[in-house]
């Protein structure tokens, strides 16, 4: 979306519902955006209020800053520092750049029989709503019998799963299981890049237009090295892993050689967010740990008491 800046003769006039009509938004909602400053005030003559296209531009503004992910208050800190001068085009152009896409891959439809016939051709709809609420598939609007497949690589793994006998319950668990660990990955990957990189250019609010163009080029440089590293690592961990686990089973005798390597333990969000939010985020692993050890000897505790009074 191309902005203009505003001048001071309106071309246009509108009262307040015309406004409303051509702009999207409800007159409810221009009136609180008045009052939140967000919006100037419109001219009075005689006993009418009259906006005019700056006040429609103005709206449109908020619109996409809002679907942008944008708070109320941060918007109205980067409308004042347009207002002063300062400009939006470095601040858009970052938000466009995340905003973009992070993957190479391009969308895909597909129909229900051709989704049917890839999961061997009996309808399963529990498993389609399952996939819908997944976000694997998207239903397309106007259409019963087409879906659309955001990733048809993780269609293609899903495929190939149950072509090996992998239920597809047990896929979509999976799934669910391994987005929360990527998640986790993302987020930290993000913390860090911030930590070390970004909060030299995003320490303003807003940023300034030189600082937003060269976080945005930094995002292109950046974005691909999340995946790479993961790539890295996931294939170092597989060699390794599977190594150890093919052992175990030629040999059941032997004992398991992965006893002390770290081992991943899925937790809801919920208590996540309480941990880091009691010791933050880099004490979080260390209390999880530490809780559950307390745990564990207290137990053992009671169980050794327990057990004394049953021999008394």
């Amino acid at each position: 979306m191309e902005y203009t800046e505003p001048t001071e003769r309106f071309r246009l006039e509108y009262r307040i519902e015309d406004l409303a009509h051509h702009s999207g938004a409800t007159v409810r909602t221009i009136r609180a955006y008045q009052d939140r400053g967000l919006l100037p005030r419109p001219e009075r003559r005689g006993r009418s209020n009259v906006y005019g296209d700056a006040h429609l531009a103005r709206l449109r503004q908020i619109a996409d800053l809002l679907d942008r992910g944008y708070t109320l208050a941060s918007i109205k800190e980067l409308l004042e520092a347009w207002d002063a001068g300062r400009g939006l085009g470095g601040v858009l152009g970052l938000a466009a750049e995340v905003d973009g896409p992070w993957t190479d891959e391009k969308a895909d439809r597909i129909t229900r029989a051709e989704l049917d016939a890839a999961f061997g051709g009996t309808p399963d709809e529990a498993a389609v709503a399952d996939a819908v609420a997944l976000g694997v598939l998207e239903p397309v609007q106007g259409s019963d019998d087409e879906f659309l497949v955001p990733s048809p690589q993780e269609l293609a793994v899903a495929v190939e799963l149950y072509a090996a006998g992998v239920p597809l319950s047990a896929i979509s668990g999976h799934l669910r299981e391994l987005r929360g660990q990527v998640e986790h990955i993302a987020s930290r990957f993000l913390e860090f890049t911030t930590e070390h990189v970004f909060a030299r250019y995003l320490g303003n609010h807003p940023p300034t237009e030189a600082d937003a163009a060269e976080a945005a080029s930094l995002v292109r440089r950046l974005r691909p090295l999340a995946q790479q590293t993961v790539d890295a690592e996931l294939a170092r961990a597989m060699r390794l892993f599977a190594t150890l686990h093919l052992r175990r089973h030629l040999d059941p005798e032997r004992p398991p050689e992965y006893a002390d390597l770290p081992q991943n333990v899925s937790l809801p969000a919920a208590t996540m967010r309480a941990v880091q939010a009691l010791v933050g985020e880099e004490n979080t692993s260390a209390f999880i740990s530490a809780a559950a050890e307390r745990e564990v000897q207290a137990r053992t505790l009671d169980t050794l008491a327990a057990n004394h009074r049953e021999c008394e």
